[in-house]
């Protein structure tokens, strides 16, 4: 019989791993996540992009904080619609793997738009049962599934899939062994897409704004650099790289007027805005 414990012991490795999974499993009412997601039941865990509009700040006071709610969601499933566009041609036979799934709002939308299956994986236990309650509220359980597993050692069969994405996770890993593992699991042609924020290596040592950020989630933000020599080196070939930055800001700047920020709304806006982080999307194919 296997027990929890011998579980969580095959899928958090280190220390660092069962801090993070601690982090996500007691971080549970967040309303940052859950007040938005129960917009419209997508759940995301990432930030947005694009213009907000400038009238939910505008009209009656004691509603405003509703219409900025709702803006932030709109934004932030904007972003993962952007994410979806890169992926390229998928059909409805294909598997696809959300790396890092959160509570799953992306890999319900990337059912919805191609019909693949879907897998999520996350070292959150919390997360992963979430997000299969999700699953089978909407009726698609047996085509999006959700597993309490680690992304850099998925048990996921060779070249099994058509479609990876990493949205706002890799910060967590090695990207070494995260695209070694990767370049497993794609099949030749395959696609993965990340979105993430980076530090620049132009300027040299990251700025106080960016260490700001790794202390608040417990994370290991990568230089810029870091994913272009990783992913050379496990036959990913980056077919798209756009910057994000600039229109990533709208999305901060009106968070930081809602109810919701937390306070480290203004380290992301300086890092941004001097320069010292980026907001990257990068598309590779495995060759």
């Amino acid at each position: 019989m296997t027990t929890t414990s011998s579980v969580d012991s095959q899928v958090l490795r280190t220390n660092y791993q069962r801090a993070v999974a601690t982090y996500w499993n007691t971080n549970q009412r967040d309303p940052v996540n859950l007040r938005l997601g129960e917009i419209d039941g997508l759940y995301h865990h990432h930030y947005g992009i694009g213009e907000y509009d400038p009238s939910v700040l505008a009209g009656p006071e004691d509603t405003r904080d509703e219409r900025i709610i709702a803006e932030m969601h709109r934004l932030e499933t904007a972003q993962a619609d952007v994410l979806l566009d890169h992926l390229g041609a998928i059909e409805p036979t294909d598997r696809l793997l959300d790396a890092g799934s959160g509570r799953g709002g992306t890999s319900f939308m990337a059912h919805g738009r191609f019909g693949a299956r879907v897998d999520g994986v996350s070292i959150s236990e919390y997360q992963v049962g979430f997000a299969n309650e999700q699953a089978a509220d909407r009726g698609v359980a047996e085509q999006v599934r959700f597993h309490f597993r680690n992304m850099l050692d998925t048990s996921f069969d060779t070249g099994a899939l058509r479609g990876i994405w990493t949205n706002e996770t890799t910060m967590y890993v090695d990207l070494f062994e995260l695209y070694a593992e990767f370049a497993r699991l794609l099949e030749y042609g395959g696609r993965y897409v990340c979105i993430t924020g980076c530090s620049n290596d132009v300027t040299g040592l990251r700025s106080k704004a960016v260490s700001r950020i790794d202390e608040h989630y417990t994370c290991n933000i990568h230089p810029r650099s870091e994913y272009f020599k990783a992913l050379a080196a496990n036959n990913l070939a980056p077919i798209n790289v756009v910057d994000l930055t600039a229109k990533t800001i709208p999305y901060w700047e009106l968070r930081a007027r809602s109810s919701v920020a937390t306070g480290i709304e203004q380290a992301f806006l300086t890092a941004y805005r001097e320069g010292s982080f980026h907001y990257l999307l990068i598309a590779a194919d495995r060759i």
